[in-house]
């Protein structure tokens, strides 16, 4: 199984992966950026190795333990969660973090309790759940002990310790599972491009084997008849000009039903689509098609299609709303199409090919085409007729 049938959308490497070690530098500054902020507990540590209250020594040591604890914390939260560490490795870095923990606080003063903080918080990210929780209540209560050593015990502080390691937890489990389906919509785009594929080699077998076998015995025929049957080899030339002619016309419908937009994948693709590009998009998901001709379903998704395309690309919109109702009108019930953006309407006062094309095409299955600017935004309205009839009457 590869990657290469897959809509560049749903490919592993096309996509922003959670929990996993960053593959650039724009990716590692967003994850870097959601965790800076959290070393704020280090605050109270930097100002005690800078105020001069100790020995030089011992301020030499603590920025090298303090370097050292901050490093092995990010290189614990910063990549594990996703692809994790072996985990002999994670074990020994989170022994080694609250040991460096315990032994600055009681060596350098209460200053350093808040990196209590950050082995509460690798412990729930990285250690297997239930391990965690007991990583957790004894970091928690090694905390307590410390503190009390060392003049005091902040309970605010005590209970951040505990709620941010059970919270991380559950952060744990959310990215494990984001990741999870992604890989599932992945492996379901592949099986569903797999089964496609499997469909159109059985069609054109059904299609063309008959069509092709019959065409290789009537020329073996023709063969053997043409030195001395000449009017019988070319009757059979002619049978076979005629089950030619009708496997090309057999394989011109195939094609045009494997060519035919479905109204369900561009609801698909446009929600996919409108996402990309940062738009918030409400798109239903399930569309009713029950009863509507494959006419008016088609014309429907060339239109949804052009209508997403200029959103994406003309109007710099921020949000689109498409929705797709069945109204009762005089002519008979139509199914409608509504695209509306809030951005700027496009740069052009008159239509462009895509409208006037779409119209075109609407026309021929019997719907119609609304498309102008709002006050703040722009709105397409396509309508086809639902009833194979009226669609037939139309365009007749």
């Amino acid at each position: 199984m590869t990657d290469d049938t897959l809509p560049k959308d749903v490919r592993p490497e096309n996509s922003m992966r959670i929990g996993q070690a960053p593959r650039t530098m724009s990716e590692a500054m967003r994850k870097l950026i959601w965790i800076v902020p959290w070393l704020v507990f280090l605050g109270s540590p930097v100002s005690d190795l800078t105020t001069g209250h100790h020995a030089t020594t011992a301020v030499v040591l603590g920025w090298v333990a303090l370097v050292t604890f901050t490093t092995v914390y990010l290189t614990l939260v910063f990549r594990n969660m996703g692809r994790a560490l072996p985990d002999r490795a994670v074990l020994a870095l989170v022994v080694l973090l609250g040991t460096l923990a315990v032994v600055l606080c009681l060596t350098l003063g209460d200053a350093w309790i808040g990196l209590f903080v950050y082995v509460s918080v690798t412990c729930g990210a990285t250690l297997p759940l239930r391990t965690a929780y007991w990583a957790i209540g004894a970091n928690a209560l090694a905390m307590l002990l410390v503190g009390l050593r060392v003049g005091g015990v902040d309970w605010s502080l005590l209970l951040i310790v505990v709620l941010l390691g059970f919270a991380m937890t559950g952060v744990k489990q959310l990215v494990r599972t984001t990741v999870e389906l992604r890989k599932a919509r992945a492996t379901v785009a592949q099986l569903a491009a797999n089964e496609e594929r499997l469909r159109l080699a059985r069609d054109l077998h059904d299609l063309l084997g008959h069509s092709l076998s019959l065409i290789t015995l009537k020329s073996e025929l023709a063969g053997r008849m043409l030195p001395d049957h000449p009017d019988k080899a070319a009757q059979q030339v002619a049978d076979i000009e005629q089950v030619s002619r009708q496997a090309l016309v057999d394989v011109r419908e195939a094609v045009t039903g494997y060519r035919r937009p479905r109204l369900s994948a561009e609801l698909a693709g446009a929600q996919v689509a409108l996402t990309a590009a940062q738009v918030v998009a409400e798109v239903p998901v399930e569309p009713d098609l029950t009863g509507v001709p494959d006419e008016s379903e088609a014309a429907l998704a060339w239109a949804l299609r052009e209508a997403v395309t200029n959103v994406v690309r003309h109007s710099g919109a921020s949000r689109c709303t498409v929705e797709l109702l069945t109204r009762q009108t005089l002519d008979g019930r139509v199914l409608e199409l509504t695209v509306e953006d809030n951005g700027s309407g496009g740069s052009g006062k008159a239509p462009g090919n895509g409208l006037t094309g779409l119209t075109e095409r609407l026309e021929k299955a019997g719907g119609a085409l609304d498309a102008g600017r709002l006050k703040h935004g722009f709105r397409l309205v396509a309508r086809v007729p639902v009833d194979a009839s009226a669609t037939v009457g139309s365009g007749a």
